[in-house]
């Protein structure tokens, strides 16, 4: 008597996975322009912005520019200068963020600022902000031009406005909401929004793509800022817990002092005011939020933005497309890092 031997299921593909395999062809001309157009005569440049660059990114801004693009033109080359120069923008936020938040970790390996240093980080960030906007300007459209220059610099209101409410236990969630529309969502919608725009949409197509992006980055960053209490490091691909030892007031950290008891305040006050943690804080702040149902709160948020996202999808016609990007707003909340 045989027996048959039981294969293993192959993995089931992300939503975010699927869009990449989609899109691959795109996204390996959008990558050859980022390697290329990151070259610089100053050996340090390619090496410092490669590191990161080349470091296992999910690519979605990129990404979101090209489904977005081919939603409505499905040859056009113009989303390729475009969405490099969106990742450019991206990687250089992500090496002055390092910098300001001190960071150990970033995709699961040292940061490029405790790699080369906090001045090498911060310069090479401003020369991808200044490439992009090189980019921006090879491409000829003032439209998208004013859509990526504009998001640049809510991304850096974003950045003051959260260093400005860093440690403070006053903090109001309607502050931690402009704070990451500014530092993310605006990225997001920008991303978008050009997609529709270069492939000559009308307003109210390119403001419903625009919207899209927009909720979708609020999911995305409001279900990330759970996982830094509750992901698996390896799977984060940065150290659990940094937002906890920096200060900041995201999310399950606001929505727990609504709830906290005097030892509750008091502990917040102890860590994020004073700077005084113990090696069981993480622990005890987990403790915190799960028994406030903080967790809760935070997820159910991040889903009324996932609900927002695929409302402002309800216009477009049905495709394999729109599905791509309707499965990718689920995503936002349902994965582990």
């Amino acid at each position: 008597m045989t027996h048959s031997v039981i294969q293993p299921l192959p993995p089931i593909k992300t939503a975010l996975e699927d869009l990449a395999d989609a899109l691959k062809s795109d996204m390996a001309q959008v990558n050859a322009l980022i390697m290329a157009r990151m070259t610089s005569d100053i050996p340090l440049i390619p090496q410092l912005a490669g590191y990161l660059i080349a470091s296992g990114g999910k690519r979605i801004r990129p990404l979101m520019t090209l489904a977005s693009t081919r939603l409505f033109d499905a040859a056009t080359p113009r989303p390729y200068l475009l969405a490099a120069a969106v990742e450019f923008i991206h990687t250089a936020t992500l090496l002055h963020d390092d910098v300001v938040d001190e960071s150990d970790l970033r995709r699961g390996k040292p940061s490029a600022n405790i790699v080369f240093g906090n001045q090498s980080s911060v310069l090479v960030g401003d020369f991808l902000f200044s490439r992009a906007f090189e980019l921006m300007v090879e491409d000829g459209s003032l439209e998208v031009l004013r859509i990526l220059s504009r998001a640049s610099a809510v991304i850096a209101e974003g950045e003051v406005l959260q260093l400005s409410i860093q440690n403070k236990l006053e903090t109001t969630l309607d502050q931690y909401i402009d704070v990451i529309g500014a530092k993310t969502a605006a990225l997001f919608a920008a991303a978008t929004e050009i997609g529709p725009v270069i492939a000559g949409q009308p307003p109210e197509i390119c403001k419903a793509l625009k919207d899209y992006g927009y909720n979708l980055g609020m999911a995305f960053q409001i279900a990330d800022d759970i996982l830094d209490y509750q992901a698996d490091e390896h799977q984060l691909g940065k150290a659990v817990g940094d937002d906890f030892k920096e200060g900041k007031m995201t999310a399950p950290v606001i929505f727990a002092l609504q709830e906290a008891s005097q030892d509750d305040q008091n502990f917040w006050k102890r860590t994020f005011v004073e700077g005084d943690f113990n090696e069981n804080d993480l622990v005890h702040a987990q403790t915190i939020i799960t028994r406030t149902k903080s967790d809760k709160k935070t997820r159910d948020m991040a889903h009324f933005y996932v609900q927002k996202a695929l409302s402002a999808l309800a216009p477009l016609p049905p495709s394999a497309e729109k599905s791509r990007l309707e499965a990718l707003a689920d995503f936002a909340t349902s994965r582990n890092s």
